[in-house]
């Protein structure tokens, strides 16, 4: 009589704790990650596109890190740029990290401002080929 019983609980546990163990050893997804690349020194690229999508895909989680590289013009633009600057900070706080092409900031004059600002300016040759090996995303504006 109780061996029934035994096989019954058999079963039901086994059907609890199987898939459990195969979730278990799935492998665990490659992080998610992001880099832009903004070049444009187009501010309506900026307001409406670039900084927006960026903000919102860091903010929301939609990947694991997010990255913005300010490259070429849109240094120049930055530097002037106030509301710009406002959104650049929130970013920052939002935790999404920014850098900045050091030989475009001084061509243009503006990596001090850039460096007053919080941005990590440096040369970008190599971490951004280091992004596409590493399996980044990397959009560009």
């Amino acid at each position: 009589m109780k061996t029934p019983r035994i096989a019954l609980l058999s079963v039901a546990l086994t059907a609890l704790l199987v898939p459990q163990i195969l979730r278990a050893q799935e492998p665990t997804p490659a992080p998610t990650r992001l880099v832009v690349l903004w070049t444009s020194g187009d501010p309506e690229v900026a307001h409406k596109v670039c900084l927006m999508y960026t903000h919102a895909a860091g903010k929301n989680k939609w990947f694991d890190e997010v990255r913005l590289v300010v490259w070429g013009p849109s240094a120049r633009l930055l530097a002037a740029d106030k509301d710009l600057q406002a959104k650049i900070k929130t970013m920052m706080a939002d935790g999404i990290k920014l850098e900045a092409c050091v030989a475009c900031a001084s061509s243009y004059g503006v990596s001090d401002t850039l460096r007053e600002l919080g941005i990590e300016v440096k040369g970008m040759g190599k971490p951004l080929s280091n992004y596409i090996q590493q399996g980044w995303k990397v959009l560009t504006f």
